[in-house]
């Protein structure tokens, strides 16, 4: 059986969910569920990383312990996922006696392999980011992304012998493994600037994983969090379920941890004697004023804030549609708005409630089978076929778009056949409407990853037994499957439409 595997980033605890966190969770989501319906063993990973200096001072400030301080924050994620209907196998937290292990483990076949020295290290270090940075990257003394000034910091550290992979991680990189392609082209400029070694330890602090060989040493807090992936894959504890996943590994991340994902990352695994990714796919920010989500510029958005407006789907929808992998966009609430209105409410939802009306009207209630020879076929073949591409590319708004097109084509269908004006219980009417329900059928099963509850909602409205997300492609793909004879009755609104407030 094929597999796939895909992971979000692990979400630092010192802060609360948000869109911005939200919305690579829902890409993952929902390529998880795809990967489902098209039969594949998948494995969704998330959870959050809970190490480092930032969350040691955090839980002082706040007079608890740093496990205190992260159990608290990583429940709200928990709860954040929960409510958007996120179908992840496994939440991972880096506090987890497995992932010490795990950690351990890897970096002592770094080190084996010879990857691994101690030092001395001096620099600038953010504590918000968790990173070090060089004079050139400061902006008049700041962290770039934080706007604040960077601390000096020095200490004995081992280090990491990043240098010695600028072949492996070009050939990785040229490969295309990353996506998009401008995204791997920002990874390779980082390579052929020249790599340095990096510290991969801290004596400074004791809130982390520590180093097996020397423990007056915990691992840095970047380290320990990227290993969480092959924690979650099985590694150290099921090796063959490790090898199957490993082999389909997809990560999405946001363009601000690239460095770590697309250089450090595919270069310790080589080290340690195991490939690379298969792909990484970056996203762009969401910005509100052209300004990145965050809790010190006061533009969060809490998932929760937009749900009781738009449901948990609506949510959903808007962000696997409107906003392309790669890059930035700007969040608005009237956007958000239109197009629920326009494909969920006026598209979608009016199409099940037309043709449903319709068979009430027409046919007595009772469901008609599709016309075998209807001109509706072709397209829903195309359909599925854009929509596997799409998802495949990691690309939702493309494979959601051609849904969306399906349905729009039906509904001209419909006007243009105009079966209210054709007499009552006919075979052309039934031809007409059990094609339409056809469509609704198939376009119901792949909009399920993305409507996790509206389209089981319909599904039933349309009198289809068992779920949406249950059904397994290509096969359920094939013309002709809806059934015929189920008695349908009028369905409540699924997607009422909203207006600006």
């Amino acid at each position: 059986m094929e597999t796939f595997y895909v992971t979000t980033p692990i979400y630092y605890v010192n802060d609360v969910p948000h869109i911005g966190h939200a919305y690579a969770t829902v890409i993952a989501d929902a390529m998880a569920r795809w990967n489902r319906l098209m039969g594949r063993d998948t494995m969704f990973l998330t959870g959050t990383d809970e190490h480092g200096l930032k969350i040691q001072r955090a839980a002082e400030a706040n007079g608890l312990t740093p496990l205190e301080q992260a159990d608290v924050t990583s429940s709200r994620f928990q709860e954040a996922w929960k409510s958007l209907n996120i179908s992840e196998d496994r939440f991972i937290r880096t506090t987890e006696p497995e992932h010490h292990k795990v950690v351990q483990e890897f970096i002592l076949r770094m080190k084996e392999n010879g990857y691994i020295e101690k030092g001395t290290y001096s620099g600038h270090y953010c504590v918000g980011c968790e990173a070090y940075y060089t004079e050139d990257d400061l902006v008049e003394g700041n962290c770039p992304t934080h706007e604040k000034p960077a601390e000096w910091l020095e200490e004995d550290n081992y280090f990491f012998k990043l240098s010695e992979f600028e072949k492996p991680l070009r050939e990785w990189i040229e490969s295309g493994a990353i996506q998009p392609a401008g995204k791997a082209s920002e990874a390779l400029g980082i390579v052929e600037q020249g790599l340095d070694d990096v510290s991969i330890s801290r004596t400074s602090i004791d809130w982390g994983v520590k180093v097996p060989w020397d423990d007056e040493h915990v691992f840095y807090v970047w380290y320990d969090a990227l290993i969480n992936y092959v924690t979650g894959a099985g590694y150290a504890s099921d090796t063959e379920k490790f090898e199957r996943l490993w082999a389909n590994s997809h990560h999405v991340i946001g363009k601000d941890i690239l460095r770590f994902h697309c250089v450090y990352w595919p270069a310790m695994l080589i080290a340690a004697g195991f490939e690379p990714p298969k792909q990484v796919n970056v996203t762009g920010f969401l910005l509100i004023g052209g300004k990145k989500l965050s809790k010190t510029g006061l533009t969060q958005i809490h998932p929760d804030d937009l749900i009781k407006d738009f449901g948990v789907d609506g949510y959903r929808y808007h962000f696997l549609r409107d906003v392309s992998i790669g890059a930035d966009s700007e969040f608005s609430y009237e956007h958000m708005i239109e197009r629920y209105n326009a494909d969920l409410a006026n598209t979608y939802g009016n199409l099940a409630s037309r043709v449903v009306t319709l068979v009430g009207k027409k046919l007595g209630g009772t469901a008609p089978v599709p016309d075998p020879e209807s001109p509706l076929a072709k397209l829903a073949t195309e359909a599925y076929e854009k929509a596997s591409e799409g998802w495949t590319n990691f690309t939702p708004s493309i494979a959601l778009d051609s849904v969306w097109h399906l349905l729009r084509e039906t509904n001209a269908y419909l006007g243009e056949t105009e079966p209210w004006k054709l007499e009552d219980n006919s075979d052309e009417v039934g031809a007409i409407l059990g094609s339409a329900l056809e469509v609704l059928r198939i376009a119901t099963i792949l909009a399920s990853p993305a409507l996790v509850e509206s389209s089981k909602q319909i599904w039933e409205a349309i009198g289809m037994p068992g779920s949406p997300d249950a059904q397994v492609m290509p096969d359920a793909m094939a013309w002709g499957q809806y059934p015929g004879g189920a008695e349908l009755a009028q369905p409540k609104p699924v997607f009422p439409r909203l207006k600006a407030e």
